[in-house]
């Protein structure tokens, strides 16, 4: 660990490597410890919507005087933002339009900027070339780069490491590096939960832990089969889960869940089906698209089946992109009851679509259904973002109003 953290020690975790325990009990809902990164950046499509040095939130914003993209609370964050903002500053006033690297690129040309003694030191996965290549276009002119292995390698650590920082709606708001938190192995029955205020990352409890327990997150969404959440851990960080869930894959069959027909339906029937709704998340785009593989997959597949969850909820953010509230929300109410159901108890996913829903309530005056799922959602946020964060205190005056 970067430092000592009251309450925690690190460790070899059995089969996993180093990680971290508790040495002493937490409460659900208890915070274990809050980490600053080593190295964020705001993403590109929330600038002028949060402050680029500290992520708050606001609707007014001063703007860099130069290259008229980064926004600031004040000058205070201005001036704490300068060592990492002159990257890119003057890069994007000479390119203009034509500045485009990666969210990734932006992250590791920031930590190669601070000094190589402080960054984390963990094997991973390989990153684009493009990225390397975005970077001596657009950093040269500051940064001088190791040799491509030693880029390969710092991309491929940066990319199984890095944490995409979200808002209460799992809104991407930006990306960040943070040691402490990448020491945290996975479980898919994970005992903490890991959410941000501004650019600190806080982890909380979401089971009640004793002495010597190891703290687990999840690297990956806990809504899909057994099978589904390995090859996604496989494919993005070399490894598969052995957790008591992986092992006794108990929710399968609800998240696998077939039509009662007359005729049983033929077990090489479903596999193929579930091949079809596998290719179909890949490559999906337009709610047309949707439309159709529900209908198709809905011939075999209940309506609770993780795949009909899936591009359902997609098809309510394809509405809500196109401004349609009403099917927004005929999409949501069919995944509400299910998600509450498939995820774990205190599930960030699960207080996202209340919110979501809580709001599209309101917007089309249904005051009563609205204040009541974002009471949902608080219960669940006061837990994984404590009673005290911001977006907790907004979402009180946000039910208050109504």
């Amino acid at each position: 660990m970067t430092g000592s953290i009251e309450g925690l020690e690190r460790f070899d975790s059995p089969g996993k490597g180093r990680g971290l325990r508790v040495t002493r009990a937490f409460k659900v809902g208890e915070l274990l410890f809050s980490s600053r990164p080593y190295s964020y950046v705001l993403s590109v499509n929330e600038r002028s919507c949060y402050c680029e040095f500290c992520f708050t939130r606001k609707e007014v914003l001063a703007r860099c005087g130069k290259c008229k993209k980064a926004f600031y609370c004040n000058a205070k964050c201005q001036k704490g933002d300068w060592p990492m903002h002159k990257l890119e500053c003057s890069a994007m006033t000479a390119f203009g339009e034509n500045w485009c690297p990666s969210e990734m690129a932006r992250l590791v040309a920031r930590i190669i900027w601070i000094p190589a003694s402080r960054m984390l030191n963990k094997n991973k996965r390989e990153m684009n070339e493009a990225d390397i290549a975005a970077m001596h276009r657009f950093y040269s002119k500051h940064l001088e780069f190791p040799d491509q292995k030693g880029l390969l390698t710092l991309l491929s650590q940066v990319a199984c490491n890095g944490f995409t920082v979200e808002d209460e709606e799992l809104s991407h708001i930006g990306t960040a590096v943070y040691p402490d938190v990448a020491l945290i192995n996975h479980s898919c029955l994970p005992s903490v939960t890991v959410t941000y205020n501004g650019t600190s990352a806080e982890v909380r409890a979401v089971q009640d832990m004793k002495p010597g327990d190891e703290v687990l997150i999840s690297y990956i969404d806990l809504l899909y089969s057994t099978d589904d959440r390995n090859n996604r851990l496989r494919e993005s960080y070399y490894f598969t889960c052995d957790c008591q869930e992986c092992k006794t894959k108990s929710k399968d069959k609800a998240k696998l869940k077939v039509r009662k027909l007359s005729d049983p339906i033929e077990p090489d029937v479903i596999s193929n089906m579930v091949r079809y709704a596998r290719k179909t998340i890949r490559e999906f785009r337009l709610l047309e698209m949707c439309d159709q593989s529900l209908e198709k997959m809905g011939a075999i597949f209940d309506d609770t089946n993780v795949y009909m969850l899936h591009m359902m909820y997609q098809a309510m953010g394809v509405c809500l992109y196109m401004k349609d509230v009403d099917s927004a929300i005929t999409y949501g109410e069919k995944v509400l009851k299910p998600f509450t159901q498939l995820y774990p108890p205190y599930s960030l996913n699960v207080s996202s679509i209340y919110l979501k829903m809580g709001r599209l309530y309101m917007v089309m005056e249904r005051y009563s259904m609205g204040v009541s799922a974002l009471k949902k959602a608080l219960a669940i946020m006061e837990v994984v973002h404590g009673k005290d964060h911001y977006y907790v205190t907004e979402l009180r005056k946000e039910i208050t109003k109504k």
